[in-house]
Order: C-alpha cells, then structure tokens, then sequence
C-alpha cells in the first residue's frame, strides 16, 4: 500500500532506516526481514545501525569484527536483491567518523557504506565538517540536519536541548540556522563526487511543517552552490 501510494504521488521511496543492535542475538535476521521490506518498497537503500553501546568488557575496537561480520551478511543478502546497505553516524557509541570508517573498511564489501549525517558528528563533539570530509568517500545515502550547540561550561539551557556525549548542550535546528556547518559539508560531499539522494533531517522546536519548508529551501541553495 505504502509503494501505491508512493507511486500514485510521485515519490520515489529513497532509503529504508531502521534499528539494529547487532550484538544481541537474532538481530542479523531481523534486518534481513527489513531488506525484504525494502524489496516490496521497491527502495534501493536501506541502513540500519549496528550497535548502541560496547559489551562490559572493551570498546568499540573490542566487538569490531563481530560488527563487520554480521555488517557483512546483511549486504550480502541485500546485494542479491538489488539493495545497498549502510551504517549511519549515530547513536553515540557508533559516531565517530573514524569509527564508521574502521567499520566500513573492515566489511570489505563494496555494497557497504555510510549513511552521512552532517549534523550527527556533533553528538559525538566533532568538527562536523572534519568529520565529513572523512566520510564523503563512503557516503551511499545523506541526511541534512543542523543543531544548535552550547559549551557544557554553561548552565543548562533547559527544555529542548540534550547533551552530547562529552556533556555539551544540542538544540534541533533549521538546516542553515545553527551550527553544523550544512553548506559546507554540501561542498565537501560534491567534491568527493557524491550525487545521490539528501534528506531534510529536522528536530527542531519550530513548527514542522515550517522548519522543513525553510530547511529545505536552505538546502536546495546550498546544493545549487549560493
């Protein structure tokens, strides 16, 4: 039904985002159950995550390979339905630029990518510029959001605002309004050859509608290089 409507509308259905922990049991067959979703979809893209927090013992580096195998798997599968798979810079534990890239390398597949949030690498406090330039080769899928950042030497700002992982302050923002640096991220994924699909990202306090409107506006300036 979700595929007729699409199609009655005229929108192309450009990426299936689901969650995943990948270190707990049966998690690998969900997410293909998710890759059969996308099929019915007729959607090319799917990303999942792959983890929300390390195991007792150890970090990131710790389960890596456990990560890449299952990564693996998936987009195997997926590959033989036409479908790339992607992990995305989120969730805290799996962040980093130089996290997703390690991931992303240590897959070793060429159906597996990055789903690069220009906003979400200041969750994890990093230059989100740096971040992307980082990322930009990877890239198979964009999300375009922005946020609103107070140092964590400040008293809380309160109501709407959540801390990053090093405990400063973020605020939803409209793409262009705060202080992830959209426009120039847009230049970096251009001059490493991106082309693809970039979806309007907005968890701001403004009204939705509105901030979608304005933020996509933004966005569609910043593409056409204003």
């Amino acid at each position: 039904a979700l595929r007729a409507k699409a199609d009655e509308v005229g929108i192309e259905i450009s990426n299936l985002a689901v969650g995943a922990d990948l270190l707990k049991e049966g998690s690998v067959e969900k997410v293909k159950r998710m890759v059969d979703i996308a099929e019915l979809l007729g959607c090319k893209f799917l990303r999942h995550d792959v983890a929300y927090a390390p195991r007792e013992s150890g970090g990131f580096d710790a389960v890596l390979d456990e990560l890449a195998d299952a990564c693996r798997e998936i987009t195997i599968y997926a590959e033989a339905k036409g479908i790339r798979t992607m992990t995305e810079n989120h969730g805290y534990f799996s962040q980093d630029a130089a996290r997703v890239e390690k991931l992303i390398n240590t897959v070793a597949h060429p159906n597996f990518g990055a789903l690069v949030d220009l906003g979400n690498f200041m969750c994890a406090d990093e230059d989100p510029t740096l971040s992307v330039s980082i990322l930009a080769p990877y890239a198979v899928h964009v999300h375009a959001k922005d946020f609103h950042y107070k140092s964590g030497m400040l008293p809380n700002p309160g109501r709407g605002w959540f801390r990053t992982r090093a405990g400063n302050y973020l605020r939803g923002a409209i793409i262009g309004h705060g202080e992830a640096k959209i426009a120039q991220s847009i230049r970096l994924l251009k001059g490493a050859g991106y082309d693809g699909y970039i979806t309007v990202e907005f968890e701001g306090m403004e009204d939705n509608l509105l901030g979608i409107e304005l933020g996509r506006a933004n966005l569609l300036s910043y593409i056409n290089g204003n």
